[in-house]
């Protein structure tokens, strides 16, 4: 025992034993080691001079003394760790050492195998495993001092067994990866001729569809410039007949010569108009439409076409929803389905026009082709004619197919009804019995909007006016005949031949009302990219486009841009009058709204009862026209627009200051859906607004308390209105 309190205690023990010796043990709760009692100085020498790792928490401190066996344990902690509280230098393991240490201290003693552990060793995390055996160490009044922990590091074998295991597993994997190709093998064996000839099938349909689509393309393409020709031509002829019906007033032979040969173009622009609708390239003009009422309005017309021998019967389902359609559309392919059906009943017989309510489901979706799941509203014509028989029924869609004899069709009467449905975003189906009838189905897209109040045109004596209008058209035949019809309405008539020169009279300072552009035309400068310019320049001009084929400079989708003013070719000197008015009387209306905010409209809507208060904008679209007419809205509306013509551009706009992203979904190189998480990330608070013609946000996903919403192209300055209320009047959390 006098071994225990000579001055080089603890006796040996190694480069631990030596710390021991050396370490300032006054600046712990220990206090000098010449104070400590005869069980601790006991336990300390047994301790350092054991080869099995050991560590000893000894104290309320819990202070650490240890062996050489365990400074591989303490890794980097080690020197610091000898004489170091267990909370202190293990901090990321406290919350396990202070319930085994509070066990201990209650006397009992614990044991732990291949116990797991986080360590930060050797500069870096790492779990290891240890079996962990903790005794108390009473002292001289038989209270617990501290606790012994024995370690013994396991580390290594787990790993060795864990790396057998794994390869075991895999091996069992293998095994049953090969049995299982072997049971498909076989099974594949036994169906290969089957699913051969299933996979010949799927691909001459999948051929069959790619050669239908296309012929269509082509088709399309090809109709849509003889259309664009064609319609150039009629206007210079129906100008030129109606500059000549004054001329010859008074004069009933020649007269009834020009309404003779009005009517022959008249012809000609539906049989163009024909030409379009099969190839979906009509400009549509869609509205909110309730389907049985435009259905019974059109009942004395429909009567007359088809005769009195033929009974009408027209059902209505309850609740029948609203469509968003073209009425004009679709009232000549219902009576294109009606003339086809009075044709196939030879003139006698029952026309049933159905109308109700239908759902169309994923499975029906995935089963035809190009139709998406969804609400639609049905329009159904069924006749009791002859029927058609299943050879030819696949056909009757085809542009110029018909079942008449020569002379008695055109055969784009079911095609042109067609290419409407399906421009609409809408489906159709046929069913026929030969001997029993016929009936065609269309699926028009529903719309939760309420019916767009019907506007009639005043019919009332043509109206000229004495403003200046530019005429820009390329076609020098349709531009002489315009600007002798605008002249002789009364209005100041300036020229030009393409878009640059259109736009060298816009920067001569001349005073212009109107644009009245062509907008396929030849050069660098497009029509679209005209009246942005012009309207840069002289914020108070209107704009209207005319064209026999709009391409996609101001219709996407099918659909006639927002706040985009259109009068297609041929026109009727009346309803040439009636739209100019009408665009210029609009535009007045807006020049009124903006006077006295030449820059921006900041501060009117706070100053107008019912108005919404001015926001900060981010306006972001590709197509410079849709974007160039949305901001001319906005800024209507009162508030301050940046735009940008691609997402990188918008990126580069974005402020804290924005209030709301209005951006178009389909763009080219970052699309909408990115842009817009990208901007959420920079400005969180920000409001998405989506334009969109599909409604498609898929691939979105919006945050907490996200404030987002659709706006469905084509847009009104309401719906604007209505949704930038809509993500503006829910509360910042």
């Amino acid at each position: 025992m006098s071994d225990l309190h000579t001055t080089i205690w603890p006796v040996k023990g190694g480069s631990t034993g030596e710390l021991v010796r050396t370490f300032d043990w006054a600046s712990t709760s220990l206090g000098p080691r010449d104070s400590w009692g005869g069980h601790l100085r006991a336990t300390v020498d047994n301790l350092v001079n054991s080869p099995v790792p050991k560590v000893l928490m000894w104290g309320p401190d819990h202070i650490m003394i240890y062996n050489d066996g365990y400074i591989d344990i303490a890794g980097g902690y080690h020197p610091k760790a000898l004489g170091g509280a267990v909370p202190h230098i293990w901090p990321e393991i406290w919350d396990w050492n202070r319930k085994i240490l509070e066990t201990g201290f209650r006397g009992e003693v614990q044991g732990f195998q291949d116990q797991s552990m986080v360590l930060r060793r050797n500069g870096r995390e790492e779990e290891v495993f240890f079996d962990l055996f903790y005794t108390p160490i009473r002292i001289e009044n038989g209270d617990v001092g501290g606790v012994l922990c024995t370690v013994i590091e396991n580390t290594e074998r787990v790993a060795a067994e864990r790396r057998l295991a794994e390869h075991a597993d895999a091996l069992e994997r293998q095994i049953a990866h090969r049995k299982r190709a072997e049971l498909q093998l076989q099974q594949l064996n036994e169906t290969l001729e089957s699913r051969i000839a299933n996979a010949i099938a799927e691909r001459r349909l999948a051929e069959q569809a790619l050669v239908q689509s296309q012929k269509m393309e082509t088709i399309g393409k090809l109709t849509g410039g003889v259309a664009h020709d064609f319609n150039n031509l009629l206007q210079v002829i129906s100008g030129n007949l109606q500059l000549v019906a004054k001329d010859v007033a008074g004069n009933d032979k020649s007269s009834q010569r020009v309404v003779n040969a009005m009517s022959a173009v008249d012809r000609g622009a539906k049989l163009a108009s024909q030409l379009l609708a099969f190839g979906r390239r009509q400009a549509l003009e869609p509205k909110i439409v309730k389907i049985d009422r435009l259905v019974r309005d059109m009942d004395d017309m429909l009567r007359r076409a088809i005769g009195e021998e033929i009974e009408i019967e027209t059902v209505v389902g309850g609740g029948l929803w609203n469509t968003l359609i073209d009425p004009a559309q679709l009232e000549n392919a219902l009576l294109n389905l009606a003339i086809n059906a009075r044709d196939a009943m030879a003139g006698t017989g029952k026309l049933t026009i159905e109308l109700g309510n239908a759902s169309l489901d994923d499975d029906y979706a995935r089963a035809h082709n190009e139709v998406t799941a969804g609400q639609y509203v049905l329009l159904a014509v069924t006749d009791t004619g002859s029927g058609i028989p299943q050879n030819i029924l696949e056909k009757v869609f085809d542009p110029f197919f018909s079942t008449k004899s020569e002379g008695k069709g055109s055969g784009l009467g079911l095609s042109m009804v067609y290419g409407f449905v399906k421009q609409s975003g809408g489906h159709v189906k046929i069913y026929s019995e030969v001997g029993e009838g016929t009936t065609i189905k269309l699926y028009l897209p529903r719309s939760v909007e309420a019916e767009d109040v019907r506007v009639i045109l005043d019919a009332a004596t043509i109206q000229g006016g004495s403003e200046t209008i530019l005429v820009v058209e390329d076609d020098a035949d349709v531009r002489a005949t315009v600007v002798e019809l605008l002249t002789d309405l009364g209005y100041r008539v300036l020229k030009a031949i393409d878009a640059q020169s259109g736009l060298n009279v816009i920067e001569s300072g001349v005073p212009i009302d109107l644009l009245f552009t062509d907008v396929v035309m030849p050069g660098t400068l497009k029509s679209a990219e005209l009246a942005r310019k012009a309207r840069e320049r002289m914020p108070h001009i209107a704009v209207l486009f005319t064209s026999g084929y709009t391409e996609n400079s101001i219709v996407h989708g099918g659909r006639l841009d927002a706040g985009v003013n259109l009068l297609s070719k041929p026109y009727t000197r009346e309803a040439l009058a009636r739209k100019v008015r009408l665009v210029l009387a609009n535009q007045s209306q807006i020049n009124n709204a903006t006077q006295g905010h030449p820059q921006t409209s900041q501060g009117s809507a706070s100053s107008v009862p019912g108005k919404q208060k001015p926001l900060r904008i981010l306006l972001v679209d590709d197509e410079m026209l849709i974007r160039m007419n949305t901001a001319d809205i906005l800024q209507d509306l009162g508030h301050t627009v940046l735009d940008a013509g691609s997402g990188k551009e918008a990126l580069d706009l974005l402020t804290s200051e924005i209030d709301v992203l209005l951006t178009d979904v389909h763009m080219a190189g970052m699309s909408g859906l990115e842009l817009a998480t990208a901007a959420k990330s920079q400005v969180p608070t920000i409001a998405v607004v989506f334009a969109t013609g599909d409604n498609d946000v898929t691939g979105y996903v919006p945050g907490p308390n996200e404030q987002f919403a659709i706006l469905p192209k084509p847009y009104t300055q309401a719906d604007i209105t209505k949704v930038l209320q809509q993500v503006t009047s829910r509360p910042q959390e």
